[in-house]
């Protein structure tokens, strides 16, 4: 059995890993696009900031794939996959045969349409090569926008505040983070961003960049003007799924998979960034381009691919991150939709700063978020997955001394 894999993230590298242990013979390709070894993407801006070495970013070594028999190839990019005839062509001319494939390439950063993108200083903040990049010219830098309040946009902006940079950030909607948190929330964390010396400028996004070569500021269509030595563009990604023949595979939101992480044509399969699976809360398929989900998936692929018939139980987007001194974690159905039968559940608490609300569909929970109070939130987190049914008293899930072992089957 010939087993090629693209993409060496975390998917990809516990697949490989996963088609090892449970077949010690046949053979295993796994390729990267990027010149590195697999590396922890989340830490990237933790990279940025200076907290962390480069050696630190790498979670497996030229070591590792040898030791298990795995040929690791990188920097080589798909240019195709012919499925007809089972084989993977790269750009750099190689071409591989496989029997079964799995497509774990990750996402590619969105970039924005505004003139004046192709200056100098602008760059999408995805990968490890950027953040070497913005890190190259920070000492002449003095002030920079990140546009974009997502994850991502959030991290970068502490990371250059840390770094000494004037920051303003740019986001479309009304408040940071508003994929992943309620309004409430997002007031509170735009108060804190605004308390570490982060601009808002809340509603907006860029219309035109101005510059000599380099950017030295941007055009908002609110009508304001931001200078700035640095623009960080961070308003999502979609899968990297270019080199897909069309219709080969059903791709939409991603590359749609089955509950086996299977696609509609027989041994290819997909998992991480690039995979639309099922929901668990929202009962669609989805992609959750979250780090958890990603080893989750790439685990249950490389069972699969070993032979092992082994379901996917689905994915739920959750975060945690810190915010300066604000803990925040979400996870599920956070913003319910209207004239449905959803009950919230707040607990506030100003002066400790802490806010926790829960999501429920009958005895269901469906979504948290939660302030700075954050401890049992793994146990909640895990009660949406699992499909948890709450027969008590719902509010008392709030009670920091409540023994969640109740909730358990007898």
């Amino acid at each position: 059995m010939r087993h090629v894999i693209v993409g060496a993230g975390i998917a990809g590298t516990l697949a490989a890993e996963t088609i090892r242990k449970l077949d010690p013979k046949s053979s295993i390709t796994l390729l990267g696009r990027e010149p590195f070894y697999p590396y922890c993407r989340p830490m990237t801006t933790m990279l940025l900031e200076g907290k962390i070495t480069p050696e630190e970013m790498v979670i497996r070594e030229a070591s590792d794939f040898r030791s298990q028999d795995i040929e690791l190839l990188l920097g080589e990019s798909v240019q195709e996959v012919n499925m007809a005839e089972r084989k993977v062509e790269t750009e750099q001319g190689q071409v591989i045969s496989f029997d079964r494939l799995l497509i774990a390439a990750g996402a590619d950063p969105v970039n924005i349409e505004a003139d004046g993108c192709d200056l100098g200083n602008i760059f999408c903040m995805r990968r490890w090569k950027e953040a070497e990049a913005i890190a190259e010219i920070l000492p002449d830098v003095r002030s920079a926008l990140v546009v974009g309040g997502g994850l991502v946009g959030i991290k970068a902006a502490q990371a250059l505040v840390h770094r000494g940079v004037r920051i303003v950030m740019a986001e479309k909607l009304a408040y940071p983070l508003p994929l992943v948190v309620d309004p409430k929330s997002g007031a509170v964390i735009s108060r804190r961003l605004e308390n570490m010396g982060i601009a808002l400028r809340m509603g907006a996004t860029v219309s035109a960049f101005g510059g000599n070569g380099v950017v030295k500021k941007a055009f908002l269509d609110d009508g304001s003007k931001v200078p700035c030595d640095l623009v960080v563009i961070a308003v999502g990604s979609r899968p990297a799924v270019s080199f897909l023949e069309t219709g080969a595979v059903t791709v939409d939101e991603g590359i749609q998979v089955d509950s086996y992480l299977e696609t509609g044509v027989e041994g290819i399969y997909a998992a991480g960034d690039a995979a639309e699976a099922m929901d668990i809360v929202l009962q669609r398929r989805k992609v959750n381009a979250i780090w958890p989900v990603a080893v989750e998936q790439g685990i249950t692929a490389g069972m699969n691919m070993a032979g092992r018939r082994v379901r996917y139980r689905g994915s739920m987007g959750r975060n945690v991150l810190r915010i300066g001194d604000l803990d925040v974690l979400t996870g599920g159905l956070v913003n319910p939709p209207p004239g449905e039968d959803y009950e919230i559940l707040e607990d506030e608490d100003p002066r400790r700063k802490t806010y926790r609300k829960l999501v429920f569909q009958g005895d269901f929970l469906k979504g948290l978020v939660m302030l700075n109070r954050v401890e049992k939130g793994g146990i909640l987190l895990s009660m949406i997955q699992n499909q948890v049914p709450v027969s008590i008293e719902k509010e008392r899930l709030f009670d920091p001394g409540f023994d969640f072992s109740q909730l358990l089957p007898g």
